[in-house]
């Protein structure tokens, strides 16, 4: 049997998935993904299909979405004395200032300049950071974000395989790993959750009485660094911009007030929620947060969670185990696996219910 302590160490959240059920591709139509349902803190479960779901929330639930937009952080180039090299957009520091992943950089130097998107950008590397990262200067700054849409790539996370992708392929990516509602540009991972509803599953949550509130957390590259120690306790997430705007805080505190559930979509969400929770429920807050969830953990503000299914040993999958119980979440995991569900970003997912 798993130990749900933390002296069980990593291991306790680890299982074997085969290559081949990681998700590649999505589905044509989002919401025919299938869920997987469970009830918090019970055992069992139901297979259901994601555009069942206005059927499966509880009434007068308030579901809780994150806006955030991905944007095409990823720009291919060379030094500009030669060599190859790639940059991922991590977070704009001011206009035309960047901190950024840079792959190939050993004896990158301050001053050294950037040839990106075939000299459609340029940059200038201003020093290296604490954490391992360059801020870059890009030229133009007035104009970098029109020029980033229109030459930069879609971040696809690194278990989604694309060998010499065609211009279509790519461009069918960047709809793709976006939510139907992404709205505010800064993200460089999509909250994936998001990624089963459309248009005409929205109406109809509307249409059966669903409150819906957005909030924002801008994902960043974080979401995918593994975790180095077998002490979990001591990973540091790396902090993101959130912000739980003043009329979705006044719509979830009453909520909150008259006993209606809350149900996140997405762990983005959740971790959002928990912030704003650690800091008394305020009216209306934004910052940063690097809020690792695992257990034992008290949730404050979220009822509900609607997830994908998530890489073994990773923070993610720690705070569903946090929400409904390591055992639980891993037995809910063989059953999918059984059934051959479709795992990570483009994969199905799971509803964990009040």
């Amino acid at each position: 049997m798993l130990n749900r302590s933390i002296g069980s160490g990593l291991a306790a959240y680890d299982y074997d998935l085969p290559p081949e059920r990681i998700a590649q591709t999505p589905l044509s139509q989002r919401d025919a993904a299938r869920l997987l349902v469970v009830k918090r803190g019970q055992p069992g479960w139901r297979h259901c299909h994601f555009n069942e779901l206005p059927a499966l929330l509880p009434p007068g639930c308030v579901l809780v979405l994150n806006n955030t937009r991905v944007i095409p952080a990823r720009l291919k180039g060379e030094r500009r004395g030669g060599g190859p090299v790639e940059v991922l957009l991590v977070q704009e520091q001011a206009p035309g200032r960047w901190r950024a992943m840079v792959k190939h950089a050993r004896r990158l130097k301050p001053g050294e300049a950037l040839r990106l998107a075939g000299g459609e950008v340029t940059a200038t590397c201003v020093q290296r950071t604490p954490e391992g990262h360059w801020l870059l200067d890009f030229a133009g700054p007035e104009t970098f974000r029109e020029r980033l849409d229109a030459v930069g790539e879609t971040p696809l996370p690194p278990y989604i395989r694309r060998q010499d992708a065609t211009a279509e392929q790519r461009r069918r990516d960047r709809e793709a790993y976006q939510t139907v509602y992404a709205s505010r540009p800064g993200a460089v991972a999509a909250p994936t959750a998001g990624l089963h509803f459309t248009p005409e599953l929205l109406d109809k949550l509307d249409a059966c009485g669903f409150e819906r509130v957005e909030i924002t957390l801008h994902v960043g590259p974080g979401t995918f660094v593994p975790i180095q120690t077998d002490d979990f306790a001591h990973h540091k997430l790396q902090a993101e911009a959130f912000e739980v705007p003043a009329q979705a805080a006044s719509r979830l505190n009453e909520a909150r007030a008259q006993g209606r559930p809350i149900v996140a979509v997405g762990t983005t969400c959740v971790r959002s929620l928990e912030a704003w929770a650690r800091q008394g429920f305020p009216p209306g807050c934004a910052g940063t947060t690097d809020l690792f969830i695992y257990p034992p953990f008290e949730f404050r503000a979220v009822d509900g969670i609607i997830t994908n299914f998530h890489l073994p040993k990773s923070t993610l999958l720690m705070l569903v185990s946090a929400f409904h119980g390591t055992e639980r979440v891993l037995a809910a995991y063989r059953e999918a696996l059984a059934s051959g569900y479709r795992f990570f970003s483009f994969g199905d997912a799971m509803a964990i219910l009040p």
